[in-house]
């Protein structure tokens, strides 16, 4: 059941039912321009990644921008995208199983929907309901480039899938997926670079390979909000699908420049708005955002803009503040900001986003494909 949505629009921010998902619009906006900015003079395109927000209403402004399409992970992601008026999606993920397939196969009538595959007898099963709804299917093969999750090696089993996916009547070789996500997260500049490299070379080994058995692959696409700069220098990549990019978690801040220090290419621009909701004693609080309003996989959601309070334990509903300032000022009704240790799950919590600007609600969208696991 879809819930009401916690804000109108026009009410100031502390009017805002809690917990709730906030975007600030200013920072979200800088963030979707920054990165467009940063590939204009290339040729690398962008195919942002809408599993972070699950929302047609951001896919379409990505997209307004000059990105390609976008991409997901599960059919019913991509049919929550398509039914919202974006006209070209990558799974990229293997689907398996008749059903899923079949749904695949209905949305590629009415865009352009592609799919990851990394074995011959799924490649086999997308080819026969791609010739039972009378469609062509582009198909990408997954490169293994070094998540060990999905993924064939490089080299001669790319080439050999490949082959499979050209050979089949219902389908179209469409090129490699090859995102590194274990390098994502990497803390040091050198060290994500270095996992890059080793990517690079995994993906020009099998371009090769595929270039000389007659073979083009005119899309090698992949890369991260943690590395997508490596990916779009390295002449081999000509398609990024970073995600995190317009919201920005805490565990991406953690990430470290060229510097040494923390990596600030992007503003936080999404928060999970929470009210205390007790304070019984002066060394800590608690709100109403735990763990179904808040992801803790990636670490601790931050208290923004409050030093010296520190969420420090989540319950269902409750979340601990600890209190290291004999002086702070926190009093039961009090509204305020936690960034998400991880922006994905978080989004996955919530109905709808309450877009604010100055403090007051602008806009309010619907995270359409919130539960979208099949």
């Amino acid at each position: 059941m879809t819930t009401c949505p916690p804000a109108d629009i026009g009410m100031s921010l502390e009017e805002v039912d809690t917990p709730a998902l906030l975007i600030d619009l200013d920072a979200f906006e800088r963030n979707l321009e920054r990165l467009a900015a940063s590939l204009s003079y290339t040729n690398v395109r962008l195919r942002p990644h809408a599993k972070t927000h699950k929302c047609p209403v951001i896919a379409l402004r990505q997209m307004a921008l000059g990105a390609v399409g976008v991409c997901c992970q599960k059919v019913s992601e991509a049919e929550a995208l398509v039914y919202g008026g974006v006209s070209n999606v990558l799974i990229t993920n293997e689907i398996v199983g008749t059903q899923k397939l079949r749904r695949a196969a209905s949305l590629v009538r009415l865009a352009e929907v592609a799919v990851c595959a990394d074995d011959a007898e799924n490649v086999a099963a997308i080819d026969k309901v791609a010739l039972d709804f009378n469609v062509q299917i582009p198909v990408y093969v997954e490169l293994n480039v070094g998540a060990d999750r999905c993924g064939v090696e490089s080299g001669q089993p790319v080439l050999a899938l490949a082959r499979e996916i050209d050979a089949a009547p219902g389908l179209r070789f469409a090129g490699l997926q090859a995102y590194h996500g274990s390098a994502q997260h990497v803390r040091g500049y050198e060290e994500r670079r270095t996992a890059i490299a080793s990517a690079v070379e995994k993906v020009s080994q099998s371009l090769d390979l595929l270039k000389r058995h007659g073979l083009p692959c005119h899309i090698v696409t992949g890369a991260g909000t943690g590395t997508y700069h490596f990916e779009a220098e390295s002449g081999v990549y000509n398609e990024l699908q970073a995600g995190s990019y317009i919201f920005m978690d805490a565990d991406y801040a953690k990430n470290l420049d060229e510097d040494g220090k923390p990596v600030r290419t992007f503003d936080h621009s999404l928060f999970v708005y929470t009210t205390v909701m007790s304070r019984p004693c002066k060394d800590w609080a608690v709100v109403d955002a735990g763990h179904k309003s808040v992801s803790i996989d990636s670490g601790m959601p931050w208290v923004d803009g409050m030093e010296g309070v520190e969420y420090i334990r989540a319950s269902d509903e409750h979340g601990k503040l600890e209190i290291h300032k004999t002086d702070c000022p926190i009093r039961i009704g009090d509204k305020i900001k936690l960034i998400p240790g991880h922006c994905d799950p978080t989004v996955n919590l919530f109905d709808w986003y309450v877009g604010v600007r100055s403090n007051r609600v602008e806009t309010i969208w619907p995270i359409t494909a919130r539960g979208a696991v099949l």
